[in-house]
């Protein structure tokens, strides 16, 4: 199939097909046209030429980017619809959509009166309570958190037997698409390239795709310097040269193909921090009542010393009060009582969800933007133009000239980035950073937060990202700020044995299956709670070098793993006579063994004393 714009050709002579038992992931760069896939398989809108064709008799159900509810229905009929309420009661996958997503939304509010996040989570269940053989989905897990990506993943995976319906699903949240996908299409170039297995799979091949790539080009690089070093040659008395030869040497250089659009993104300088942050000390918040009868109290009793160079990713569930958590930080909430302690060098800056940064020079051109900032940057020892390093993020000549109110989402986040960035801060607060990114830029944005040397706090239900560039996870559980040693993974566990735990929030609306959840199920924990509870807890300093010498002992866990594989290669490599060399390397390797035994259990003791 072939499909173009005015502007753009979107896909030239594309040809995919979706059998029974397919779970597909569609990944790709914003602009690409991952969505216009998929409403072109869904049979939202038609190619111009080639076809899309559909068995007789499947079943098509797709979830639009674009809300698409009609605001005067009430939530129960947008969901079930005018089916009676003993009928999709007695089915347990409705049962199930209903518990997952919209136990806590009452019933009987019109549409048009919830949130953002409530309406698209009405939407996902209104598509899954449905009977599709096919199911496209376009950024699933956007307004989900954790619990509710956690569930998603398993209804979808118990949804059908393991060859029969299928499944299509863009989302930028790369936990999931592993979750999920047992395939991979990328959308790039006009084209759609397949790949098996999940996202991890599909990172492997597509560096393997581009290592035989680089191969390629490089034998035809040399191949071109030898024609155009054959041309240069020769008497200089000689006036021409065979014309095959030069038209092949013109055929070599017309033939360099254009290079994707790379992002990157280069370290940044940052302000001296000293060794002083912020300290949250027994701080509780609570705010006015929305009827008047009172206040609400919203965090309970929170201690956390931040420290220089921390890197620390905060979860829990939609409401729990992790922005608030986060104002307690910047300044823009005051504590009801405890204490707020900020350091006299801190500098703050925080990448929000709402792209506020951008609303006053929305009619600027991009260049101009970054340009009023500085004339120049200094990245990795290198100077370097406002234009220039907008091109190294990804920006063309055209975009530059752009106004920034014409920007993809995507496009206008990465700009987002780069102006905090460049105020150059010594604490980055990250609030959802992974909204309207591609997974590449994802990656880029990791690989650049791995070098930032400032404090880093990150709020994110991407678990993903938030395991790749934290060193710690706190959550936010019951207005209470809890330390995770086992990660994301120990937080579903607290999360599905707390009352405020379940996959779509807090229960207790005038919902038929209100207090129900389908978040992922775990043993209690209140005995680990009680063991913890009896030890005593850390004084400030103690606390806060304990901490900091977490995060030491996990970066030397990776880089003695590092070593350990590195002499596992050696040794394969090793010519097998050569007893004494081997048996030096496995000795190396034994005491480096021991190494991480060492670090593992001082890590478990630190996670202990910190919890």
């Amino acid at each position: 199939m072939h499909l173009e714009y005015p502007t753009k050709t979107v896909f030239d002579a594309v040809t995919v097909g979706i059998d029974e038992g397919d779970r597909i992931g569609i990944v790709g760069r914003n602009g690409d046209g991952k969505s216009t896939l998929m409403r072109l398989l869904a049979g939202r809108i038609r190619p111009d030429s080639g076809r899309v064709t559909v068995r007789s008799g499947t079943t098509v159900g797709m979830l639009d980017q674009a809300d698409t509810l009609d605001p005067d229905q009430t939530v129960g009929h947008a969901v079930v619809g005018d089916v009676p309420d003993y009928v999709w009661a007695a089915d347990p996958k409705v049962r199930d959509v209903i518990s997952g997503l919209v136990s806590d939304v009452d019933w009987d509010t019109p549409v048009g009166q919830l949130s953002g996040g409530q309406r698209r989570r009405v939407a996902l269940a209104s598509l899954l309570t449905g009977d599709w053989d096919v199911v496209f989905l376009d950024e699933p897990t956007n307004h989900l958190d954790v619990d509710g990506i956690t569930w998603l993943a398993q209804h979808l995976n118990s949804r059908w037997s393991r060859n029969s319906g299928a499944l299509a699903v863009v989302t930028h949240d790369r936990w999931f698409l592993d979750a999920v996908c047992t395939d991979t299409w990328e959308v790039h170039d006009r084209m759609v390239e397949p790949f098996e297995g999940g996202y991890a799979a599909y990172v492997l091949q597509r560096v393997e795709r581009d290592r035989q790539a680089a191969v390629v080009e490089q034998k035809r690089q040399n191949l071109m310097r030898k024609e155009l070093a054959w041309l240069r040659r020769g008497a200089p008395a000689r006036t021409s040269k065979p014309k095959f030869r030069i038209d092949a040497a013109n055929t070599l250089i017309e033939d360099v193909p254009p290079p994707r659009d790379s992002v990157s993104l280069s370290r940044m300088a940052v302000s001296r921090l000293g060794k002083d942050v912020v300290d949250i000390e027994d701080v509780s918040v609570a705010f006015p009542a929305a009827d008047g009868s009172g206040t609400t109290r919203v965090l309970q009793d929170v201690t956390w010393l931040i420290a220089p160079g921390e890197r620390t990713g905060i979860l829990g569930v939609n409401g729990a009060g992790k922005s608030t958590l986060l104002g307690l930080v910047t300044g823009e909430v005051e504590p009801s009582s405890g204490r707020v302690k900020r350091g006299k060098t801190v500098k703050i800056a925080t990448l929000t969800q709402q792209l506020d940064e951008l609303a006053d020079v929305a009619d600027e051109r991009v260049s101009d933007v970054v340009a009023r900032k500085k004339t120049s940057y200094l990245t990795d020892g290198k100077e370097m133009t406002p234009t220039q390093l907008l091109e190294r993020l990804g920006f063309s000549s055209a975009q530059l000239k752009t106004p920034v109110k014409d920007l993809s989402g995507g496009q206008k986040r990465r700009l987002q980035l780069l102006l905090i960035l460049l105020d150059e801060p010594n604490v980055l607060i990250l609030d959802e950073p992974s909204n309207d990114l591609d997974t590449d830029m994802l990656a880029a944005m990791e690989d650049l937060l791995d070098t930032w040397p400032g404090t880093l706090l990150v709020v994110s239900h991407d678990r993903y990202l938030l395991e790749r560039v934290t060193d710690q996870q706190y959550a936010v559980i019951d207005g209470r700020f809890r330390h995770l040693p086992g990660g994301v993974e120990e937080y579903l566990k607290l999360s599905a044995s707390s009352a405020s735990g379940s996959a779509a929030g807090s229960t207790g609306a005038s919902n038929p299956l209100a207090g129900g959840g389908a978040s992922s199920s775990g043993a209690s924990t209140s005995g680990h709670d009680d063991a913890a509870a009896s030890r005593p807890a850390l004084g400030g300093a103690q606390a806060r070098a304990a901490q900091k010498e977490l995060g030491a002992v996990e970066r030397k866990l990776q880089k003695v793993q590092r070593e350990i594989e590195d002499l596992d290669a050696t040794m394969a490599a090793a010519d097998p006579s050569d007893f004494e060399g081997l048996g030096k390397l496995s000795a190396k390797k034994t005491e480096l063994q021991d190494q991480v035994d060492e670090l593992e259990l001082r890590w478990l003791e630190l996670g202990e004393a910190l919890e």
